[in-house]
């Protein structure tokens, strides 16, 4: 009796796997609310602002991502979320104002931005779209923009059984 040999027909179909979930980041993810700092919780004051930034212990933030807001109903002065910037930005990995799915969206987003398109340049690409972590949304609209120009086909899901997302067409 004769076996048949068994072949690995998406293994030999040339498509390439990009898995989006190669790209997070693993670093902590904070809210950083300036509420903390408004003065009866209605306004922020200028001079206890900065002097709250002069004593503020920043090596906390080594290395995190955070997301800077006010989750109260206050005025709070666009130069505020300035000074909170440029205190933070020589420990933290990454700032954002938003919530924490802004940050995560920026994340992704810097992540993306990093890739080298021409990696990809003429190939078929199929993007993973089940991960253990939450990839947002975005993130698969901005590798699509990415790959567009340069892929010969793109596709959604896993190399076995794919979404047509996009084919170059014939010249």
């Amino acid at each position: 009796m004769e076996t048949e040999e068994i072949v690995n027909r998406v293994a030999n179909s040339g498509i390439v796997s990009l898995d989006l979930e190669d790209l997070y980041h693993p670093g902590e993810r904070i809210i950083y609310d300036i509420k903390n700092n408004l003065f009866q919780g209605l306004i922020l004051k200028e001079k206890d602002f900065r002097d709250f930034l002069k004593t503020h212990d920043w090596t906390q933030y080594q290395g995190k991502n955070i997301a800077v807001l006010c989750s109260e109903d206050a005025i709070v002065p666009t130069w505020a979320y300035m000074l909170l910037a440029t205190h933070l930005e020589p420990y933290a990995n990454e700032i954002v104002y938003g919530s924490l799915e802004t940050l995560e969206a920026q994340l992704f987003s810097r992540a993306i931005r990093a890739l080298d398109p021409q990696e990809y340049a003429g190939k078929r690409v199929v993007v993973k779209g089940c991960s253990k972590v939450e990839v947002p949304v975005s993130a698969y609209m901005e590798i699509s923009k990415l790959l567009k120009p340069v892929v010969q086909s793109l596709m959604f899901g896993e190399p076995c059984s794919t979404v047509p997302v996009y084919k170059k067409p014939k010249a």
